[in-house]
């Protein structure tokens, strides 16, 4: 055995030698001063409680860095799970933006998902499906760090003081108001140059063709409607998402698997109940000349025929337009769009929030206890 072996074996000896010692001392302290038992779980928050405690240890100890800055870490995972949802699945969305239209353009009429991916590549371009991705992708990153940052520091204040189904429901409708704050204006932008013969050349005529015309409130139009849809979408999405995740990964921690599955099930639930609104959002957002200007829309005042305004007139209209069946246009394409972006917003957010959040890694680790 190596002079430097039996070294270690003697420092780990007087080591352990000391922590036995401290623990006799501290059980004879205790014994003679009793203490009355307190409970400081309450009053303690262990987020803060590395601000506390030292960063290194004696000398001749490893040095541990804790890191807690965990807003940091729900804003860059946020945002980069907003940017990779949008991005893959926006020629979904567009899609689901022409199958949503009242009145379609006849070479526009669709029969299902993969006629109108078919119809549309091949008659428009390949790229057509992506017009549009480029403000999507602009917007999705800081509306969605805030979404996940909200939602992880809401449901961090309201855990222990209520159900925990309200608890992630609330939480939900704080992250919805953020979120939507933002994203409302790309919405709009997005699905105008969605539609089928968009007369807009890019996002930038778009925008300014937008202010000039219609003003600054067309931006927000939809707002009420939006918030309408995604409180009870975001609600039943969190909620949705937190009961599978802890049915299929009960002991906690990073599991892809059940982040992924989780996910798809939470969107894909969500996205069925809320369809109804997601059309009245739609027609709001798009205008539709043909629908606005149809002679058929008897029920509709005449001043009101230039511009669809507010949730209730938007349902409205659905409703002469189509009948009940008007509700749920799309919502195929709804589904199938919200199961795989949840499921890829939540296993990208979870991966980096898991991996941004170690303060050393697994190697180091193995070094500190060999």
């Amino acid at each position: 055995m190596s002079q430097q072996h039996i070294e270690k074996l003697r420092v780990a000896a007087n080591l352990n030698s000391q922590h036995k010692q401290v623990v006799i001392n501290t059980t004879l302290m205790q014994q003679q001063n009793p203490l009355p038992s307190m409970n400081f779980s309450s009053n303690i928050s262990t987020e803060n409680m590395s601000e506390d405690l030292p960063t290194s240890s004696p000398e001749g100890s490893p040095t541990v860095i804790i890191n807690n800055d965990n807003t940091s870490v729900y804003i860059m995972a946020g945002a980069a799970a907003g940017i990779m949802e949008h991005c893959l699945m926006y020629p979904v969305d567009s899609i689901k933006t022409r199958l949503q239209s009242l009145r379609p353009h006849p070479k526009a009429a669709y029969k299902g998902v993969s006629d109108a991916f078919r119809q549309i590549t091949k008659n428009e371009g390949i790229l057509r499906p992506l017009r549009g991705i480029n403000i999507v992708a602009l917007g999705a990153g800081p509306s969605h760090a805030l979404y996940f940052c909200s939602y992880e520091m809401m449901k961090s204040k309201l855990n222990g003081k209520g159900n925990t189904h309200v608890t992630n429901a609330l939480s939900g409708v704080v992250a919805t108001l953020f979120h939507d704050g933002l994203m409302n204006p790309v919405e709009v932008v997005k699905q105008r140059l969605q539609v089928y013969d968009s007369p807009y050349r890019g996002v930038f005529h778009c925008a300014t063709q937008i202010l000039k015309t219609e003003g600054i409130t067309a931006f927000y139009r939809s707002f009420t409607t939006q918030v309408t849809m995604n409180i009870p979408f975001h609600s039943t999405h969190f909620v949705t998402y937190e009961f599978m995740r802890e049915r299929l990964n009960p002991e906690g921690g990073y599991n892809p698997r059940a982040h992924l599955l989780a996910g798809a099930t939470a969107g894909g639930v969500a996205a069925a109940v809320t369809t109804p609104l997601d059309v009245a959002k739609t027609l709001l957002n798009t205008q539709e000349k043909s629908v606005i200007l149809n002679s058929s829309i008897k029920k509709i005042p005449a001043k009101r025929r230039l511009v669809v305004t507010g949730m209730f007139n938007a349902l409205k209209t659905i409703y002469v337009m189509r009948g009940i069946k008007g509700y749920i246009r799309g919502m195929k394409a709804r589904v199938i769009y919200q199961m795989p972006s949840c499921a890829i917003s939540w296993s990208v957010y979870e991966f980096f929030k898991h991996y941004l959040s170690l303060s050393i890694s697994d190697e180091e680790m193995m070094d500190l206890t060999v």
